[in-house]
């Protein structure tokens, strides 16, 4: 499994991705919020309570300060812990991480303008949102002295 690293969790508690993103984040939500696995209850304290936290704890405190580095790193740590003691939640973790990955659309942007000269701006990019040009039409200086 690669790794999921804090960044990416801060980025997604901060909404980067937009919809993917926002959906991600409530799969991490409910995921950590399932109850341990047979194996991992095996080695539980004397009150039947896991030994680990189940994450729980550092998705709220994540949530609540997306750039936080400390925070995503608590919630990065506390995964991948509870994955080490927990096969199920591993496979699940594995499962969401992949979905997360493809839904990011891994970066990649194709850019393409046809149809001869393009009469004002061209923005090439990817993820824009919120984007307003104020141009006002100037008439082209003439040719003749």
């Amino acid at each position: 499994m690669d790794p999921i690293t804090a960044a990416a969790l801060a980025a997604l508690a901060g909404g980067l991705g937009g919809e993917a993103g926002r959906q991600a984040w409530q799969g991490l939500t409910a995921l950590v919020r399932r109850p341990f696995g047979r194996a991992a209850a095996e080695g539980t304290e004397d009150g039947g309570a896991p030994q680990v936290g189940s994450g729980e704890l550092e998705v709220a405190a994540l949530a609540e300060n997306p750039g936080d580095p400390v925070r995503a790193q608590a919630l990065a740590t506390a995964l991948g812990v509870r994955a080490a003691l927990d096969g199920e939640f591993r496979r699940h973790l594995e499962e969401w991480w992949q979905r997360a990955q493809a839904g990011s659309g891994g970066g990649n942007v194709h850019n393409s303008i046809s149809g001869g000269t393009q009469n004002g701006p061209v923005l090439q990019g990817r993820d824009f949102s919120s984007l307003t040009f104020n141009m006002t039409r100037t008439t082209p200086p003439s040719d003749r002295d």
